[in-house]
């Protein structure tokens, strides 16, 4: 899911885990065969179908490989939830009277090959099928499919392939690039790359915040604490050092919000030095930025920014003007109701009171910009939900414009980290987290007596130090806030990244040295150990791992998947 890779080693996979078990997620060809689950899910909607008079296309998602480390009644599993939500049963009271209404629904059944078995329960109903069709089945589809195998499902229902953006990342110039951003980097890039797999067109917008008065900020206190030795050298790093100090003189000297204001005015009138010194600004930090990025194996196909739509807004600002949505509020700004009954107990506001626009403004005209280059069929905003009311005003001011495509746009909101420290403090930017990650990974190898000697330790312990990192942040809920632990995220057992990835280079190892390959062909007879079982089942489950991270946009899914 990140891109992550390991560089080559005798001792080390040469794929690192993500790459490898989530190469499925990675390549946008498809395959035009079925993948295994479709064929027994068919079979047992078929049975379905038929007794409840519901269409299989309708009941095919309800249809769960079951869990093999909890469920033995057998290998598919059809939950009482949507039975209930879709009016296939009504609601019951009690668990006697809930089992009675399976039971009812279960009699109608009729089984054919390859279900065997219809048993009710208090949470639904399972159905066992052949094991030996089945094995043959998703070994097969395993060998002929490979890095495709899981994509082609019913489950996905898709017709033709989808234009999709994902705005993601998105710093802020004058402000740091922090742990915030790292949550919107992962998870924005996961989206991208599972909506890619998918085979849907996928382009990655980094929307920077490179306009504003923040910027005219930044412009007065480079010239007063400003070093040009300091800005080669590290810009990202100088130019937050640079912030934090006008920031801090500023609640001093009301005088320095004044010059901001004007060099901001400046700008938007096309001062060639204020455009400058913004421009040197905003090519320094795009080139970190992108080093940044690397190391996380993350790309982008746009750098946009709100400076490329500060035009635009003005227009916007007009058009609000000419269909009379604009009006001006008590203290001179522009603002546009966005009330039910024009009451204005919700409203956005658009502009400043000097006429200037705002964040809404250019966020208004970039994803009119956007509609119009790429007809888009979803457009995804990865920011965190502190950021709710902004959406909710940004997506209802493009509806009131007569924008039906608003309803394309989606807010995918994330909580906060917290607890991310090194052992200097806390931490303020983001190359600090990935060097600490790599640091303590460094040590751990160094003192774990199973370690062996690999040529490139440095980039190994990078590897599965971001892995660590991406694998605590994708175990939760992403609108759930968390605290980060770095002696949980770094520890080699248990649900952790480095276990995963200590794991996948031990099967690597078995592979290399077994001597063995593996054969065209298998005779599933020969596979009765419970144990083969299991996996088996497990590894039939894999498009209903990625059907729900599809669904929910939650990359928990696919992690839990691996992990069990």
């Amino acid at each position: 899911t990140s891109g992550v890779m390991a560089p080559p080693g005798e001792n080390f996979p040469c794929d690192s885990f993500f790459s490898e078990i989530f190469s499925a997620l990675t390549n946008a060809k498809c395959s035009t065969r079925l993948p295994m689950a479709c064929h027994f899910r068919r079979a047992i909607a078929g049975l379905i179908s038929k007794a409840a008079r519901v269409p299989e296309e309708k009941i095919t998602p309800w249809i769960q490989l079951s869990i093999p480390k909890f469920s033995s009644a057998g290998e598919f599993f059809l939950p009482i939830k949507p039975l209930i939500d879709s009016g296939v049963l009504a609601p019951a009271e009690g668990r006697e009277s809930t089992r009675a209404a399976i039971a009812n629904l279960t009699n109608k059944f009729s089984c054919q090959h390859p279900v065997l078995k219809v048993e009710a329960s208090n949470n639904g109903v399972h159905f066992s099928v052949d094991k030996s069709v089945l094995i043959k089945t998703v070994l097969s589809r395993v060998q002929q499919d490979r890095d495709h195998y899981g994509r082609n499902s019913e489950l996905f229902n898709r017709n033709k392939a989808e234009k999709i953006i994902v705005e993601y990342s998105s710093p802020n110039i004058a402000k740091p690039f922090h742990a915030g951003h790292l949550r919107s980097t992962i998870i924005g890039n996961f989206i991208a790359n599972l909506h890619h797999a998918l085979g849907n067109k996928v382009v990655r917008i980094n929307y920077l915040g490179d306009w504003g008065l923040q910027f005219g900020l930044l412009a007065v206190g480079f010239q007063q604490f400003g070093s040009e030795e300091a800005l080669q050298r590290n810009p990202i790093q100088h130019l937050f050092e640079v912030y934090v100090k006008v920031n801090q003189a500023a609640e001093e000297n009301a005088d320095i919000h004044r010059q901001a204001r004007e060099v901001f005015r400046l700008l938007e009138h096309g001062d060639q030095a204020a455009l400058s010194l913004w421009r040197r600004f905003r090519e320094l930090s795009v080139e970190e930025y992108s080093r940044i990025y690397k190391r996380l194996g993350v790309q982008f196909d746009e750098y946009s920014g709100e400076s490329m739509f500060s035009d635009r807004s003005q227009k916007v600002i007009s058009q609000l003007q000419e269909t009379g949505l604009l009006q001006t509020s008590e203290r001179g700004t522009g603002v546009v109701d966005l009330s039910h009954d024009n009451s204005m107990s919700f409203f956005a506001t658009v502009t400043r009171s000097d006429g200037t626009s705002l964040y809404i403004t250019r966020d208004i005209a970039a994803a009119v910009d956007r509609y119009e280059r790429y007809r888009f069929d979803k457009m995804y905003y990865v920011v965190d939900k502190s950021q709710v009311n902004h959406f909710l005003q940004l997506f209802k001011t493009l509806e009131k414009m007569g924008y039906s495509w608003a309803k394309r746009c989606h807010h995918v909101k994330f909580g906060r980290v917290q607890g991310m420290r090194t052992r200097r403090g806390e931490v303020v930017l983001l190359e600090d987290i990935l060097n600490e990650a790599q640091t303590q990974m460094l040590g751990n190898m160094q003192q774990a007596a199973t370690t062996k000697l690999v040529e490139n330790p440095e980039d190994v312990a990078e590897t599965v130090g971001i892995t660590a990192l991406l694998a605590q942040d994708f175990q939760g809920k992403i609108l759930s806030d968390y605290k980060f632990d770095w002696s949980r995220a770094l520890q080699s057992k248990g649900d952790t990244g480095v276990f995963l990835q200590y794991t996948h280079a031990r099967l690597c190892s078995v592979e290399r040295e077994s001597g063995m390959s593996v054969p065209g062909t298998c005779d599933p007879t020969l596979l009765q150990e419970h144990e083969a079982l299991q996996l088996l089942q497990q590894i039939a489950g894999f498009d209903q791992a990625i059907h729900r991270a599809l669904t929910d946009l939650e990359p928990r899914h696919i992690l839990s998947y691996i992990l069990q």
